[in-house]
């Protein structure tokens, strides 16, 4: 029976925005699963890859996320079948970022016995018997098991054993040597500080086989510090100050938390043992697993590189992050275990890593050349070797990727590429072609005439201005001497408030409050209007405008919108409660998945509201009955179901303290040249949704669907991306 694949990803806040590499890294690995280096994207989760009928990428040329939301009632299909959406960094060379730096090389560009495509990286099969990884392992996929080290190699390598003379004291984890291809694998890694002992650890991390943290903890050392190391340890006298946590205390939690047949990994795990004086029997070490000749080992920051497609221990972070490190070194025996000795003998490992030097070497080199210097000298030089590019990589597998569009992307002769002028024969070609091609990238396209940046700026202050209406709302009359401290806690109850102001220019007084947050504004109307609030029964309603007159039809659309399915907001909770607090005092509701405590984008301070994404629509509802009326550390609560999606929390803030400056010098100039045009503007919309809604029908189930909003990024301005993903399944919509 075929197995359905499913995606997963936690696009709240600032998780949410996701950037041109992110996006990189999940297409290529959809593409490619864990072959010629791609792995698991980091930001999201796709379950039985090999499984996928293809993948889809539908770029909506030059558009931006202003675009879906100044036309989401006309964006239908978009908005009820993707259940993620993110926000997407915009990019000054989008096909570079979409396909990677090789798909635009010219073959001259690349350094001689050097290549940007995957083909020619791979080692012919009569060269991989010198390699030392099937000298050692064989060329056959083996289990685990096999890629453990014996006692022998443990005490060659420095490892703690049991009974040696080194090692008294030492606690063992009691872990039995009863280990199976099927036993469970652990990823270990710990900073250790330079002490009057020797080195001494002062932060252990542990993660379990799917990656999850299960440990991160600061650990005091017993004597006293000479080097904290914190160029590579990330540690300072600072943060061990308040540290409690003793090396006993870490040793008896790794003796409770790993099973009797648990296996280890780490990169040269023997230091992070012998730093835990622990003796654990089964272990893998990533430095020795990926053999190099004469004992030389890889660095574990190059092989996360090189076959995962990661970039670790980076050198903006002070030190280096365990959990990261343990992390990488897991995945790398994962992917060793799963492709097997040949696969990873194809990688050509030691060809990449002189690769890298030889690219290191030039841009040392071109730092220190004096300016004035000759062009002859210059090009003595090796070039730069460029980022390999998947689509190469689908050429080797037998795929040519297929492009459809009026842009003429791809000058590498990589894709099947077909040149269309209107969107009606790009989604004819598309019905046609798409179901031949593993991969495909369709671009649809409004028109030159609607990209033009005065019609931006036009675009971003309707949506703003729109936006400033429905976070408003007026309150009253009130009394001539009403107390506004009563009246600011009251609306307050509701959620985090931008502006309070009084108005007088009316008859009695009312007063005029923004809100930060969609849910906030619509909660106050919902609760408060006809309530008495500082002495008088007060209406509230917002602002009244020919661009609000659909205002009720939005807010009913955005509560319908996929992306809010399971997920409520909460308001009157006091500030100084974290997220871990709330997890705690909401543990008991049913199914609850995540908890997103807003932050202000500038103090960094929490807001009194958050937003709760639960597993099923049905348990979300429960929660709404039962938190309402509900008192929080003496604060009574308030909820509803959520307005706007999890990644529009940045933008929203960011639009809601713009006022505006953003394009106005253009926008009023063209005001009435973008009026003439919108109409016809919103049809041309709602043809591109209903073209992308029959592409999407078309699709086999199984297939990863993938929206693409570009943003633009030039020099008139910036406007952020979107992206739509997911997974079609048996029902046309996608999985999640």
């Amino acid at each position: 029976q075929e197995k359905s694949c499913r995606l997963s990803a936690a696009l709240l806040g600032e998780a949410s925005e996701i950037s041109q590499e992110q996006l990189y890294e999940l297409l290529k690995y959809a593409a490619l699963g864990k072959c010629h280096n791609a792995a698991q994207p980091s930001w999201c989760h796709i379950y039985h890859q090999s499984h996928l009928a293809g993948v889809v990428v539908v770029v909506l040329h030059e558009m931006s996320q202003l675009h879906f939301y100044r036309f989401y009632l006309q964006f239908k299909h978009l908005r009820k079948v993707f259940q993620h959406r993110f926000t997407l960094t915009p990019s000054t060379n989008f096909p570079v970022s979409l396909y990677g730096e090789g798909a635009n090389l010219k073959p001259q560009n690349i350094p001689q016995g050097l290549s940007s495509t995957s083909s020619e990286c791979i080692t012919k099969s009569s060269d991989l018997q010198c390699d030392p990884i099937i000298q050692r392992y064989g060329e056959k996929k083996q289990g685990l098991t096999s890629y453990t080290l014996t006692l022998e190699e443990q005490e060659k390598n420095d490892y703690p054993i049991e009974g040696s003379p080194g090692c008294k004291g030492y606690i063992s984890t009691e872990c039995d040597q009863q280990r199976t291809d099927s036993s469970p694998l652990f990823g270990l890694d710990c900073e250790m500080c330079l002490t009057a002992k020797g080195n001494e650890v002062t932060r252990v991390s542990l993660v379990d086989a799917q990656g999850q943290c299960l440990l991160n903890e600061l650990v005091k050392p017993e004597s006293t510090v000479v080097n904290y190391r914190t160029r590579f340890s990330g540690i300072t006298k600072k943060m061990l100050l308040p540290v409690k946590t003793r090396l006993s205390d870490i040793q008896t939690r790794l003796k409770k938390m790993l099973p009797h047949d648990a296996v280890l990994v780490g990169h040269s795990l023997n230091s992070d043992l012998q730093a835990l004086e622990m003796i654990h029997p089964s272990v893998i070490d990533t430095s020795l697993l990926f053999a190099r000749s004469e004992g030389r080992r890889f660095k574990l920051k190059f092989l996360a590189k090189a076959v995962l497609g990661k970039e670790i221990q980076c050198e903006q972070k002070l030190g280096h992050d365990p959990t990261e490190d343990a992390r990488a070194a897991l995945e790398l025996a994962q992917f060793f275990i799963e492709q097997g000795p040949t696969k990873v003998a194809e990688l050509n490992l030691e060809m990449l890593l002189t690769a890298e030097k030889l690219a290191e070497v030039s841009q040392n080199k071109a730092a220190l050349q004096p300016q004035g210097c000759g062009f002859q000298e210059q090009l003595n030089e090796p070039p730069p070797v460029p980022k390999p590019c998947f689509l190469d990589c689908l050429q080797v597998t037998g795929q040519k990727p297929l492009l459809l569009g009026r842009q003429g992307l791809d000058s590498s002769g990589l894709c099947q590429s077909n040149q269309s002028t209107s969107n009606k024969q790009i989604l004819q070609r598309a019905l046609e072609d798409v179901p031949l091609s593993k991969f495909s990238i369709i671009q649809f396209s409004l028109g030159p005439e609607y990209t033009a940046s005065h019609l931006h700026a036009g675009l971003y202050e309707k949506v703003r201005s729109k936006l400033t209406d429905m976070l408003t709302i007026y309150a009253g009359p009130f009394e001539e001497n009403f107390c506004m401290k009563s009246v600011k806690k009251e609306f307050e109850r509701c959620g985090p408030i931008q502006s309070l102001t009084v108005v007088t220019e009316t008859f009695q007084p009312y007063v005029c409050i923004q809100y930060e947050v969609l849910e906030a504004a619509q909660l106050a109307v919902e609760s408060l209007n006809g309530a008495e609030v500082a002495g008088s029964c007060i209406k509230v309603q917002r602002p009244v405008s020919a661009a609000m007159l659909d205002c009720s039809v939005l807010i009913k659309e955005l509560e319908l919108d996929v992306e809010n399915e399971g997920v409520i907001y909460v308001a009157g909770l006091k500030k100084s409660l974290t997220e871990t607090d709330l997890q705690e005092e909401f543990s008991q509701l049913k199914d609850l998945e995540t908890v997103f405590l807003p932050k202000d984008l500038q103090s960094g301070k929490h807001r009194n509201c958050c937003f709760l994404k639960f597993q099923k629509s049905q348990s979300a509802m429960d929660a709404l009955e039962a938190i309402n009326g509900w008192t929080l550390k003496g604060s009574e609560l308030r909820s509803r179901n959520a307005l706007a999606p999890g990644h529009l929390w940045r933008w929203i803030w960011q639009m809601n303290h713009s006022n505006g400056k953003q394009g106005k010098h253009i926008f009023y100039e063209k005001m009435e040249q973008l009026s003439d045009s919108e109409q016809d503007l919103r049809k041309k919309v709602k043809k591109l949704d209903h073209h992308i809604k029959k592409l999407y029908r078309s699709l086999q189930n199984n297939t990863l669907c993938v929206v693409l909003f570009p943003g633009v990024n030039s020099t008139h301005g910036s406007q952020s991306g979107l992206g739509l993903m997911g997974i079609k399944d048996d029902e046309g919509r996608s999985a999640c």
